[in-house]
């Protein structure tokens, strides 16, 4: 027992180093070149140099009780900035996925309503565009003509750069995680919601592991936007913090993204392989060959639990 608390301390102290501190004390360092250079010369290394020195010279930081209490205070700062960008991470990744946009505040909703359409309207066009190549393909080959599948190929990409489905949300990876909810339901009549808590229960250790990884990506991307957000106010006296601000803005959008790609096509993939095993394990008794959807219709009404009742008793 000693042996296993001593681990998890360690993975506790590195996890708390690498998630919050390091990037806390970044952060500091930051405000602290910030307010010592501003707009006039904003890289200036030797005059942000002489002014830690002095601070480092000063009086109380010659002492060995001025260096701890500094290096508590730097270390609690750094913290307390570090849970700041967990928190606003949380906020950004419901942003990001938006799967409550219609319950958001009604400014904010009427702005992800109008998005939402947008994106409809433009999905909807560039899907039209990519079957008619489809079509054309199909009639051409009827006659013994592959035609060049470049076009067909750039009519795709342009609609799945929008969505992958009929876009549902505002946002690319909100939609990319709803289109595998969407083909299981139009595949297999599977309800996500209600199959997969079931599912998870029966995946291996692997498929676990790499599920939950590409989750922590995803919030770890949502964590960068949370971070560009902070660094936006010292705009007010660097301007190179812009710079920062822009760069996390794009690094955090391109993690979110592909994470959630990467998270979406696991869930789908997963609950692909382990609904026969499910349904076995419930009593049914699928055919050989894809599982048919009056299966699918079965396992998730027996899956999702039955709504509460007007007057019906409590259970204690």
């Amino acid at each position: 027992m000693g042996s296993l608390l001593s681990e998890l301390g360690k993975k506790v102290a590195e996890r708390w180093l690498s998630l919050l501190v390091l990037p806390g004390a970044l952060y500091l360092a930051v405000v602290v070149a910030a307010r010592t250079l501003g707009h006039g010369d904003p890289f200036d290394v030797v005059h942000l140099t002489g002014r830690v020195t002095a601070w480092a010279g000063a009086p109380a930081a010659g002492t060995v009780g001025g260096q701890v209490v500094l290096l508590a205070a730097v270390l609690a700062g750094a913290a307390a900035v570090g849970v700041a960008a967990q928190a606003i991470g949380s906020l950004a990744e419901r942003l990001h996925l938006a799967p409550d946009w219609p319950a958001w505040p009604l400014g904010v909703r009427h702005l992800a309503h109008w998005r939402t359409t947008h994106r409809q309207r433009r999905w909807t066009a560039a899907a039209t565009a990519w079957h008619q190549r489809q079509q054309e393909a199909a009639r051409a080959l009827t006659r013994g003509v592959r035609t060049e599948p470049a076009e067909r190929h750039a009519a795709y990409g342009a609609m799945t750069r929008i969505s992958l489905e009929l876009p549902d949300r505002p946002t690319w990876s909100g939609d990319r995680i709803h289109a595998a909810h969407v083909r299981l339901e139009r595949d297999g009549h599977l309800d996500l919601a209600a199959v997969w808590p079931h599912i998870w229960l029966m995946l291996p250790d692997p498929a676990r592991t790499e599920i939950t990884t590409a989750r922590q990506d995803l919030s770890r991307g949502a964590v960068l936007s949370a971070w560009a957000l902070l660094y936006l106010p010292l705009t007010i006296w660097w301007w190179p913090a812009g710079v920062i601000t822009v760069v996390l803005i794009l690094a955090g959008r391109h993690r979110v993204r592909s994470a959630a790609d990467v998270y979406a096509t696991l869930l789908e993939a997963a609950t692909r392989l382990y609904a026969r095993e499910l349904a076995q394990n419930l009593g049914f008794e699928p055919p050989a060959g894809p599982l048919p959807r009056e299966l699918g219709d079965a396992l998730s009404r027996f899956l999702t639990p039955s709504p509460p009742q007007p007057g019906s008793p409590a259970v204690h």
